[in-house]
Formats: structure tokens, C-alpha cells, sequence
């Protein structure tokens, strides 16, 4: 079989954020991966992997179905994709990372280097309907989207990009999506409040919260380039962590002693307010032809539901914008919660619905091309 470099197929599509780079494709954020239309029998896909706490997982889709799921070993390996399929039909192939970049484990990183094929032609993918941007914490993530409702364990097999709100809203519009996440993290601090965990710091680079000497050799450091795939919406899924903050023990900074925690007191709600009208306003500013919609309450809308929806009216009326919009999202049930007290693939799917229908409403029409 013929190792082509990933590179060197312009019919393959990269999903994702990506850096400026001529090598292998690093794929740093939640459903980072590719995509294609493949004429061939078999199909092999060419990685690079390494870790030290929190191992890779990847998707493979075939023809709209997920048909399989797995660990990625650390180094180099060759897997198939599929083998003994009729040759000259089209196969649409989608692989997708089902875990978040890990900012605590600098060691992580996932690489697609080539694909191995003997014969077959990569047609032409349609164009998307959309290009739709997600930015959020561990519900964007994919945690608890896999995975039994018992399990407490926080550990890589439990994300999934597939089980997904995103990946489900996308598919129903015939969009492209990217993901901006990182579990545990908020707006002005992370549940535990830690305030150097803000997802929004990181906004502007490639995956600037991918740590560690080898991600930024990787690209993970650079200015994320918005002129390249110009975001028909972005969706942002913030505050959750920043209502459980409030109920925890301040953080201590290591260094200097001093101690941070948010609380539920009208000052520093109006602090987080200011936040998420900053945070809508600096996605505007690398989005100007985006609709923004804050969809939120997987988990409950709690104290945020309330400062999020005046952050947006506060937007809306500073930026004379009319393309913000606050959505709230069904909350994770008994019957609907996953893993990890984290919404479910039921929670997700009824997510995706209420999203689906909401741009559709504001977006120009389009078509449906998988089911949810």
C-alpha cells in the first residue's frame, strides 16, 4: 500500500483547527480530524501519537455510520479503516478526536500523517451548507457524552465527539463545525476557581491551552488565522462552571498567596456579566458576519441563565448588533445524563434539536444530509 502524506491530497478535508504548517496534520481540539470520498477497496490511516496521563481516542465513521472507536498507541502506527469493499463506489469517511486537548498532560498529542491505499480515487467532498464554530467547556468537550451514568472516573474514554450537540446540530445543517473547549474551565475561572482558566484567554490562538514545548512546536501557540474559514455562527456554551465555582473554596495562587472565588454576591455577578459582554464582543470582532448565539443550561441555567441573558442584551444594545442571541438548552434528567454527572447522548441529541431549529430560523436555508 501507497503511504500518501495527508498534505498531498487536496481532496481530504481538515477538520478543525489547524496551524500554518507543510507537515503532519495535528489535530489538538475535540472533533479535530478528516474527511473524505474515497473510491478504493481499502483504507488505512498513518498516526502519531504520544501521552503521558491522558491517551487519544478517535471515531470512525463510514457512509454516516460510527463503526468503531478506539485508543491511539503512542508512537507511530498504520490502522484500517476498512478493507474488501467494492471498488469504484464512493465511501465518505469522517475520523474524528473524541477527546479534548489536555491542558494538564503536555505530553498529549495526536498527528494523521498519511493515508494507505493500493488504488482509488479521493473525489471532491460537497461543499458545507455552514461553517459553524463551538466554544465551551466539558459539555463542548464531549465529557460524559459515552460512557455508563455510574462512572466518576475522569479519563479519556469518556469524551466522545460523536455523542455530541455539535457534531448532531452540524450534520443536520450540512455544515462543517470546530470546536473551542476545555473541561473545567469557565469564563472567570474554572469550577474550582482557578482564574487562569478561562477558555476565552485562549480564543485567538490555534489551541493555545494544548501546553507543553512539543504542542507549540506543533503549531498550537499561533494566532488562529479567522479569515480562513470564515464561521457562519458561533456558538458559545459558557458559564456552567463559573455557577459551580461560586459553591467551592477559593483558589490559592501557589506563588503570591492570594486567593480568588467567585460568588454569588450582586457585585461580582455583575463582574461576570462584564465577562460574557466581553466575550461576546471579542467573537464579533473575529466574526463580523456571524450570528452569535449563547446556548446554554445542559446542566441547568442556575444564577448564569439570568447574567447571561442580560450579557446579551448588553451586546446587543452597545454593538447595535442584531445578530446575538441568547438560546437555552433542555437540561440533563434521570433519563438523559451521562457519565460523570455529565449530560448523556439523549441530553446532546435533544440539544442539537433545539439549536438545529433555532438556525435554522436564522440562518439562510439548507439541507438535511444525516439523521440525528
Amino acid at each position: 500500500m501507497t503511504a500518501a502524506p495527508i498534505r498531498s491530497l487536496p481532496a481530504v478535508r481538515l477538520l478543525g483547527r489547524q496551524p500554518v504548517s507543510q507537515g503532519p496534520v495535528p489535530c489538538f481540539y475535540t472533533a479535530c480530524g478528516i474527511e473524505c470520498l474515497f473510491t478504493g477497496s481499502e483504507l488505512a490511516l498513518c498516526l502519531d501519537a504520544g501521552f503521558t496521563l491522558y491517551e487519544p481516542w478517535i471515531s470512525v465513521e463510514l457512509n454516516g455510520a460510527w463503526i468503531a472507536r478506539f485508543p491511539v498507541q503512542a508512537g507511530r502506527s498504520r490502522v484500517t479503516l476498512f478493507r474488501g469493499m467494492t471498488p469504484g463506489v464512493p465511501k465518505h469517511v469522517r475520523v474524528l478526536k473524541d477527546v479534548q486537548a489536555m491542558h494538564d498532560d503536555p505530553d498529549h498529542f495526536l498527528l494523521i500523517e498519511a493515508l494507505a491505499f493500493e488504488e482509488g480515487t479521493f473525489l471532491p467532498l460537497p461543499e458545507p451548507a455552514y461553517r459553524l464554530e463551538f466554544v465551551g467547556n466539558s459539555i463542548t468537550s464531549g465529557e460524559g457524552a459515552i460512557g455508563a451514568v455510574c462512572e466518576e472516573d475522569w479519563v479519556a474514554p469518556f469524551f466522545s465527539a460523536v455523542n455530541h450537540y455539535a457534531r448532531m446540530t452540524a450534520d443536520a445543517l450540512q455544515a462543517e463545525w470546530r470546536i473551542v473547549s476545555q473541561s473545567g474551565w469557565g469564563l472567570l475561572s474554572s469550577w474550582d476557581n482557578d482564574p487562569r482558566r478561562r477558555v476565552m484567554d485562549y480564543y485567538d490562538t490555534v489551541c493555545g491551552l494544548a501546553a507543553g514545548p512539543h504542542n507549540e512546536a506543533l503549531g498550537a501557540q499561533q494566532p488562529y488565522r479567522f479569515d480562513s474559514w470564515k464561521a457562519d455562527a458561533v456558538i458559545l456554551n459558557l458559564g456552567t462552571n463559573d455557577d459551580g465555582a461560586m459553591g467551592n473554596p477559593p483558589w490559592t495562587d501557589p506563588v503570591t498567596g492570594r486567593t480568588f472565588a467567585q460568588r454569588p454576591t450582586p457585585e461580582h455577578l455583575a463582574e461576570l456579566e462584564q465577562a460574557a459582554v466581553d466575550a461576546l464582543k471579542k467573537v464579533r470582532a473575529r466574526n463580523p458576519d456571524a450570528w452569535i448565539v449563547w446556548a446554554f443550561g445542559m446542566l441547568g441555567e442556575g444564577r448564569m441563565g439570568r447574567v447571561l441573558r442580560a450579557a446579551v442584551d448588553r451586546a446587543r444594545a452597545e454593538c447595535g448588533d442584531s445578530r446575538m442571541c441568547y438560546l437555552a438548552l433542555p437540561a440533563a434528567g434521570p433519563d438523559t445524563m451521562g457519565a460523570r454527572q455529565h449530560p448523556g447522548a439523549a441530553c446532546h441529541r435533544q440539544a442539537a434539536q433545539v439549536l438545529t431549529e433555532r438556525l435554522r430560523s436564522i440562518l439562510p436555508s439548507g439541507k438535511q444530509r444525516f439523521p440525528l
